[in-house]
């Protein structure tokens, strides 16, 4: 099985991509870095919101790290094409950090947590780098909040598939809920756990269409292949779920719902 179960197909890398504009008011609101603050971004994959967090902070000095070479590159990439120049980049294991203690500013991670082994160990890691004073901001998302009309058994089966898949991997895709805890348990000084959440229908069709065809189905489709050969749906079942569920994106009746937590704490 995959260790990460959204892969690294240049389809996964557009997805993330596309997911970083489409929500960055939404998540990167209140997210500000002064002059000269030294942030690690802790996993930045391809560096999608890696570009959003330059752009919006351009006087923070940002180190982004990333245990995927291949990721990283990518990220250099994306760096360059945006024209980002307040950012460096380390290949680099959350679980094991190669930095000295209090060396950052501020802590940003973004869809990481998800997919650690150990997401308290992370953050007890990233508490350990972080300078005293200085802020963690976590966010992450909850499959367990999601729901769309119309509803149709082989779309609930296909989301609830790429939901096990995760979980048969060892990692956790509820943990938008539990990040309060989470935070409280590895010692940090919560300031905030907020809802991010989005609903879309016909009223807004670009929403709609960015959400559903260019976020949820897209990454729903990453978990096809490990849920087929675990058993867990048939492909016809797949299939008919997937084109459900992207069905639930099509006006006039389709409606859509997912939420995002933001979590902020302080050392």
């Amino acid at each position: 099985m995959k260790k990460y179960v959204h892969g690294y197909s240049e389809r996964e890398t557009q997805r993330l991509n596309e997911q970083s504009g489409i929500l960055e008011q939404l998540l990167h609101s209140g997210t500000v870095y002064g002059q000269g603050e030294s942030v690690l971004e802790a996993g930045c994959g391809v560096g999608a919101q890696t570009v959003i967090l330059c752009g919006r902070n351009p006087e923070c000095r940002l180190k982004s790290i990333d245990i995927s070479a291949q990721s990283l590159a990518k990220a250099q990439a994306n760096a360059d094409a945006h024209n980002a120049k307040n950012v460096t980049f380390q290949q680099a294991d959350i679980l094991n950090l190669p930095f000295a203690a209090e060396s950052f500013d501020h802590v940003f991670v973004c869809f990481v947590l998800e997919h650690v082994d150990d997401p308290q160990k992370a953050l007890g890691n990233l508490k350990y780098v972080l300078k005293p004073g200085g802020t963690l901001t976590v966010i992450e998302g909850d499959h367990g909040s999601c729901f769309w009309h119309p509803e149709t058994k082989a779309s609930l089966d296909v989301w609830h598939s790429m939901i096990q898949v995760q979980q048969r991997i060892g990692h956790d895709p509820l943990i938008g809920r539990k990040l309060y805890p989470l935070l409280r348990q590895a010692g940090f000084i919560i300031q905030d756990v907020s809802p991010r959440w989005v609903y879309t229908d016909a009223l807004r069709p670009d929403l709609m269409h960015g959400v559903l065809d260019q976020i949820i189905v897209p990454m729903t489709n990453t978990a096809r292949e490990q849920a087929l050969q675990l058993s867990l749906i048939d492909e016809t079942t797949w299939e008919k779920g997937i084109a459900d569920l992207a069905r639930s994106g099509t006006p006039p009746d389709g409606t859509f719902f997912y939420t995002w937590f933001k979590a902020t704490g302080t050392k």
